[in-house]
């Protein structure tokens, strides 16, 4: 792939991923193939800062694991209040790292 469209993508997308993941994410995008090109163009990746928002407005809901997929937690902290809140407090600190690993694991998905 062309690295001139490969640091494109970077520069749009480097907010939903870990920055140490950022340089084998751009290597890995260089080696793909033009075909998968525009599979990986047309991925929505879940906005960390939402997740952040969400998980402080309703976060004893479950719902922000629900919108990142993590449909197993999501239940139980709809089930548990949050964990009495504790957990809903604990995912004001682990829900952006969170949402940035699923963001990385669909690309991954995309790209193999």
């Amino acid at each position: 792939m062309e690295a001139q469209k490969v640091d494109m993508f970077m520069m749009a997308n480097a907010k939903f991923f870990e920055s140490h993941h950022l340089n084998s994410i751009r290597d890995r995008l260089i080696a793909l193939d033009d075909a998968k090109w525009g599979q990986v163009q047309t991925l929505q990746f879940k906005d960390p800062t939402t997740s952040l928002i969400v998980s402080i407005i309703a976060g004893t809901l479950g719902i922000d694991r629900f919108m990142i997929g993590d449909t197993g937690l999501g239940i139980g902290k709809l089930l548990t209040c949050g964990g009495f809140y504790v957990w809903a407090i604990v995912d004001w600190f682990l829900i952006q790292g969170a949402t940035r690993e699923k963001n990385l694991e669909k690309l991954q998905t995309a790209i193999y």
